[in-house]
């Protein structure tokens, strides 16, 4: 991270990528503008930062399509990185109004800023012409800031695994269970350490990179082989059962009629069942994050803390 102080604006801040940048980047002696959608997201971030609001701190709420109040947040930043995403759309949130909608919104307002990049953390497999409809609506949300008149570096992640995370609160779960039951056991996962992806966002910023670029672990591995090495850390062992995607597809399908917000949908479950299995050698050397941290050690991380 080159530095000079810069102000960065960090939109989704309070999910747990976005609290990991926030002190990553105040530690370096850069200004936060964090901005969340609500008053209980606001106060969930003020402990970042224990002096409170300040010059260095700020949390900011905004309407993601209201590009006045982002033009106003982001007023005197150097640089944006854009977090807002979803992967189970609901009444509440569309996937094209967290994805499309904030993007063209967000483009609207930094034109009237002097914000010169924008980095978007996007998932890995989106492209417009994908058949599940949040893989597809991120394509078209990257696609939406690559055409925009501000350079934007798009970086696609697989399952990102941190501490204090949904992907680690599984992971413990999961390594505890002597029996486990996965949808097709045998999809490949590619998990990567929440600390590198925080790593690779600030240099692809630094670095005003452009293009979009997959990101991963140095690892690709089957869902089985994960679960079972989770449990070798912990010391336990584990029977990994698998399920058929039908038979999950159909269970989501009932739950999604059956239920005002379903807890998991067919997109969010194809989303999840997506093979994860890229060469990511060349993006992590040029954003010089190498070694990326390994499936043990990050397992050794998040379970043993």
């Amino acid at each position: 991270m080159q530095s000079t102080p810069q102000k960065w604006l960090i939109t989704g801040a309070n999910g747990n990528l976005g609290r990991r940048l926030t002190a990553c980047l105040m530690a370096a002696g850069h200004r936060v503008v964090a901005v969340v959608r609500s008053e209980s997201a606001r106060e969930s971030l003020m402990g970042l930062d224990p002096r409170g609001p300040s010059d260095l701190f700020q949390v900011q709420i905004a309407n993601y399509d209201d590009a006045a109040q982002l033009a106003d947040v982001a007023d005197d930043c150097d640089r944006v990185i854009h977090l807002v995403g979803i992967l189970k759309a609901s009444s509440r949130a569309s996937y094209t109004d967290a994805h499309e909608r904030s993007c063209q919104r967000l483009l609207q307002a930094l034109v009237r800023t002097e914000v010169r990049h924008v980095t978007y953390l996007s998932i890995l497999g989106s492209t417009p012409t994908s058949g599940n409809p949040c893989l597809a609506s991120k394509g078209r949300a990257e696609k939406i800031l690559a055409d925009g008149q501000i350079p934007c570096c798009t970086l696609r992640v697989p399952m990102v695994v941190g501490e204090g995370d949904y992907a680690s609160a599984m992971l413990q779960k999961r390594a505890h269970n002597p029996r486990n039951f996965a949808f097709r056991a045998s999809s490949l996962e590619q998990p990567i350490y929440a600390g590198d992806v925080v790593s690779a966002i600030c240099a692809a910023a630094s670095q005003k990179l452009e293009g979009g670029f997959d990101l991963a672990g140095p690892e690709s591995l089957t869902r089985a082989a994960l679960y079972e090495r989770a449990a070798t850390v912990v010391g336990r062992e584990t029977k990994v059962i698998s399920l058929p995607v039908g038979l999950g597809l159909a269970l989501a399908f009932v739950v999604e009629k059956t239920v005002t917000e379903p807890p998991i949908t067919r997109a969010m479950l194809e989303v999840l069942d997506h093979d994860d299995d890229v060469d990511t050698t060349a993006i992590a050397e040029r954003l010089e994050i190498t070694p990326l941290t390994t499936v043990d050690e990050m397992l050794r991380l998040i379970l043993l803390g």
